[in-house]
């Protein structure tokens, strides 16, 4: 994962004129990336830019292409893969020069799809066979697919978790901030890890919405309502990881944090608990088995929220990869992406929700099902209008900048009153809806 910012709109028309696009429509019609009728004829090379640095260093993703080979045994699969992705690949896209599949960055606006990207086809086909369709969709075609999905939750330490006494899943804020009291008068560990310096993890935060209201349509919620208002899920979540810090319930310096480091240090129990997603427990796992200490006290739960009893967590995508609409070889990258999706084993190996509609849950979201909690894939119709409102803001809840206000505020590294602070980021996301579309 790759922490987001916001484009800027000279880089957005810059990023238009290299793309060859001065008008408002989308790609021409023979930009499409059609899939292969005849594998052995597919060929080309064909440069895959990617995030998982870890994956590509390690040779795992090699043993992908060879595997990718044995089907398409003309295409040569090159992967770039890159530490500061949304950064970089954000300036790479001021050129033709952005690879022939890459990652969709999070700064790209949803109704510009179709000017970077090659159509995959129609979502009325494609949803019939994948989840997630409707995230990456414009005018009826899908512009970009992941390879999987996850869902949000806290990472914690069972053992830590039991050792402070507490066994059941807190099932509100008030319940949640208890039991990391007990945690931190009861155990070593500390309660919370904000992961501050890494910046991305905070906009995780973000992902609560749909958890909270079991809401199908939260994005639209996000696009016609304030988040910050007196029910706004974004307020909510915002309001408790404040509390989180202001009753120093986190580490002792949230601005020497370290993601790799807090890994193990979950794992061994120096740390209780981290707010991310359960694209993560495999990573956390493996550095347990590393650091000597048991993968089965990682434990994952819901956000502590329930509807009429219920807990829910939304069902999204990871990043959705997409065909450069300027490949020399879309036949190619096309075909990359779907056997990455269908037969790669990329969502089993890391233990996250397979696109796929007709595969089973992955084993890490058992004790989901075991406690009922409920899945949703939100309705991403309104998602664009969301970035629309969110650039207009300023405020970017898929970029770090505000929430690292909010833990500075919470700590009094600034001055502020958390009541005031969310109201403003109402006040200025309201105020951008006004001007959006108009």
């Amino acid at each position: 994962m790759n922490h987001r910012r916001t484009l800027t709109g000279t880089l957005i028309a810059a990023a238009l004129l290299a793309a060859g696009c001065t008008g408002g429509g989308a790609g021409s019609e023979g930009a499409d990336a059609h899939a292969a009728d005849d594998p052995a004829q597919v060929s080309g090379t064909i440069t895959v830019l990617t995030h998982r640095t870890d994956i590509v260093q390690d040779g795992t993703m090699q043993k992908y292409a060879d595997a990718f080979n044995k089907t398409y045994p003309k295409v040569k699969v090159k992967f770039d893969a890159i530490t500061d992705y949304e950064a970089e690949v954000k300036i790479r896209m001021n050129t033709e020069n952005y690879g022939d599949v890459l990652m969709i960055p999070a700064v790209i606006k949803k109704n510009d799809y179709p000017r970077f990207f090659a159509s995959l086809g129609t979502q009325k086909e494609l949803s019939k066979k994948y989840r997630f369709t409707d995230f990456t969709t414009v005018d009826g075609k899908v512009y970009g697919q992941s390879p999987m999905g996850a869902a949000p939750g806290f990472l914690y330490n069972k053992r830590i978790w039991a050792e402070a006494g507490v066994t059941d899943w807190p099932a509100t804020p008030a319940e949640f901030l208890t039991a990391l009291k007990a945690i931190k008068s009861k155990t070593d560990a500390v309660p919370y890890y904000t992961n501050f310096a890494a910046q991305w993890p905070l906009t995780q935060w973000t992902y609560i919405n749909g958890s909270v209201s079991c809401d199908t349509q939260a994005t639209a919620k996000l696009a016609e309502g304030n988040p910050w208002g007196e029910d706004g899920e974004l307020r909510v979540g915002d309001q408790l990881l404040y509390d989180i810090v202001h009753q120093d319930l986190i580490e002792k310096d949230p601005t020497t944090t370290n993601w790799e480091n807090s890994k193990p240090q979950l794992a061994k129990g120096e740390i209780a608990t981290a707010w991310l997603g359960s694209w993560a427990i495999t990573q956390f796992r493996q550095a347990a088995e590393k650091a000597g200490a048991d993968p089965d006290d990682i434990g994952f739960m819901p956000f502590p929220a329930r509807v009429d009893g219920k807990a829910c967590a939304t069902a999204s995508p990871d990043y959705n990869q997409a065909v450069s609409i300027h490949s020399e070889h879309k036949e190619a990258a096309r075909a990359w992406i779907d056997w990455f999706t269908e037969k790669s084993g990329y969502a089993q190996d890391n233990l996250s929700i397979s696109t796929l509609k007709d595969a089973p849950l992955p084993e890490v979201l058992k004790p989901y099902e075991e406690q009922g909690v409920e899945l949703i894939e939100l309705d991403d119709a309104k998602g664009g209008a969301v970035k629309e409102i969110d650039n207009a803001s300023e405020v970017g809840i898929y970029g770090p900048a505000y929430r690292q206000d909010l833990v500075d505020l919470a700590r009094g590294a600034k001055d502020g009153d958390i009541g005031d602070f969310l109201d403003d980021l109402g006040k200025r996301w309201t105020e951008a809806q006004k001007t959006v579309g108009s």
